[in-house]
């Protein structure tokens, strides 16, 4: 296939991808930076996929396996190209008590299930709620996940000691491997001033690759990893029972994979659209996580989601289509097949300092600096979210910050509910709201009133107010009881339409007025004496 066929077909099959990241063709150029970010990106892959595979307690295969193919699968059809899917550490922790306990087999039976319901969460498009992680969060999100891949890569600064335990690398080795390590992020930061024809991050690994094998330098290689030829992965349903007992061992497991594997994702995607000044897509992303681990789990892998790290090397060299993430996923079932002898040489130390690097650009420095300027309550989410993702999980890290601030919003909320108050010239009190009304601040604003010591008639004006869900109709039908029991008429005004409907059955008196508002509430209700029951 000539180069100019080629680039005619990477032009029909990726133009909506091309016109959303504001490219108007697929020249050499272009298609030569997508293949060299996917060969960074894929010689990237190889460690994580192994380390996790030794986490997960399954054999190397199984991770490169599932790096390979929730990679293709997700850069085929995933809602934001240029993102990197893989075998994740996240969801290896989780699996590494299922795998000790039943087996590998259960472990591919559990993420088929996992990718059934992550096809469920797009079809039904729950990935829209991610929308709700408010930025305080995603701030602690990247914080976190940046001091997670920093740990990981010290591992690296281990070796084998004569007792078989693993040890720290002291004296020469230890600093040959830091000065290889700081070599290849020197060769990363000046690279792009000097030329932008090869990926910064490609150039420090070949460099660094070079010089120790042309001198034979004794460092940690890929290849002390562990040996990562094979051949291609082969259909074959997990050998486990199917009956109700198997299904109650892989359930939690495939529901807590789910959830992490989307959660992780679903804010990579968001991250991802930062850098690519892109939006949307969480639906789809869903259900390209969800088919990529479904035949991931078929094929003998472990499954995998998102990859923070190697999508921010991928966009970071360039990467933007689709084609980026096929070349890494086709380069590394490449090693797989036949590359393993020479990628198995390149040395830890310059994959390390490209994970340092990632390190470095994922951080939000700004935060820090952010910390005594934004509120009290967001700068202590940020901090907790950072905390809990390096200490337990990031999915947990998420679900904590996202009810720490809703907590938050909704006694901010709560305190906000007010009322100014005038005579009109008939005698009349009139009380004016002022904030939201809901289950926060149902308390607050029967603390309002006085019906002992009101006038005869009193209006209640919700003009600058929104009743929000039953537990503000019901603090308004309580207050209306009130004033009807010491014999006092109450007028609820500017209140919308529905709500008008369900006190009217209650027999409240509602002025009606041409600027009510429209908006609505859904509530079921029923009127037992003379008071609203119903659930929002």
């Amino acid at each position: 296939m000539t180069r100019q066929t080629l680039a005619a077909f990477v032009d029909r099959i990726s133009f909506a991808d091309r016109h959303s990241a504001g490219l108007t063709s697929f020249t050499p150029d272009r298609i030569k930076t997508e293949l060299l970010s996917g060969l960074t990106v894929a010689l990237a892959l190889v460690p994580e996929a192994v380390a996790f595979s030794f986490v997960a307690g399954v054999h190397p295969l199984v991770g490169l396996y599932a790096a390979f193919m929730v990679g293709l699968i997700t850069a085929v059809i995933g809602g934001r190209p240029g993102m990197i899917s893989g075998a994740t550490g996240a969801l290896a922790v989780v699996m590494v008590s299922l795998v000790a306990a039943h087996g590998v087999q259960y472990l591919f039976a559990t993420v088929i299930l996992m990718g059934v319901f992550q096809v469920l969460a797009g079809v039904f498009r729950l990935g829209k709620f991610i929308r709700l992680v408010p930025h305080p969060v995603m701030l602690g999100f990247v914080n976190g996940l940046a001091i997670v891949i920093f740990t990981a890569q010290l591992t690296q600064f281990q070796i084998t000691g004569p007792d078989g335990a693993k040890v720290w690398m002291t004296d020469w080795p230890l600093v040959t491997m830091l000065g290889l390590v700081a070599l290849t992020m020197a060769i990363i930061w000046v690279m792009p001033k000097i030329t932008a024809a090869i990926p910064a991050p490609l150039a420090g690994i070949a460099i660094v690759a070079a010089l120790v094998i042309g001198f034979g330098i004794d460092v940690p290689r890929v290849g002390d990893l562990a040996s990562i030829k094979g051949g291609l992965p082969l259909f074959h349903v997990p050998m486990v029972p199917v009956t109700l007992e198997t299904l109650q061992i892989i359930l939690p497991y495939a529901l807590i994979l789910a959830a992490i594997g989307l959660i992780e994702s679903l804010l990579t995607l968001n991250l991802v659209g930062e850098v690519t000044r892109k939006r949307g897509g969480a639906s789809q992303e869903c259900i390209a996580q969800g088919l990529a681990n479904t035949v991931t789990g078929f094929f003998g892998g472990m499954g995998g989601c998102a990859m923070i790290g190697q999508s921010m090397i991928n966009v970071k060299s360039g990467g933007r289509t689709r084609l980026s993430g096929i070349a890494a996923a086709l380069f590394l079932l490449g090693f797989i097949l036949v590359g393993s002898s020479l990628i198995e040489q390149i040395p830890l130390a310059a994959l390390v300092g490209v994970m340092f690097m990632v390190v470095v650009g994922t951080f939000a420095w700004q935060s820090l600096t952010i910390l005594r300027r934004i509120p009290l309550t967001d700068a202590l989410v940020m901090v907790l979210v950072t905390a809990v993702t390096v200490m337990s999980d990031l999915a947990i890290a998420v679900v904590v910050g996202v009810i720490v601030s809703a907590l938050a919003y909704a006694w901010n909320n709560a305190t906000r509910i007010r009322a100014n108050t005038h005579v009109t010239a008939e005698g009349a009190k009139v009380y004016q709201i002022e904030g939201p009304l809901f289950f926060g601040s149902a308390d607050g604003f029967a603390e309002i009133f006085h019906p002992e010591a009101d006038p005869d008639e009193v209006v209640v004006d919700f003009m600058n107010s929104r009743v929000v869900d039953q537990s503000a109709l019901q603090a308004v039908e309580a207050i209306a009881v009130k004033y009807e029991a010491v014999g006092k008429t109450l007028q609820l005004r500017h209140l919308s339409h529905d709500c008008h409907r369900l006190l009217n059955r209650a027999g409240q008196l509602i002025v009606d007025a041409d600027d009510d508002p429209d908006y609505g509430l859904a509530v079921d209700y029923s009127i037992r004496t003379g008071m609203l029951n119903g659930g929002h």
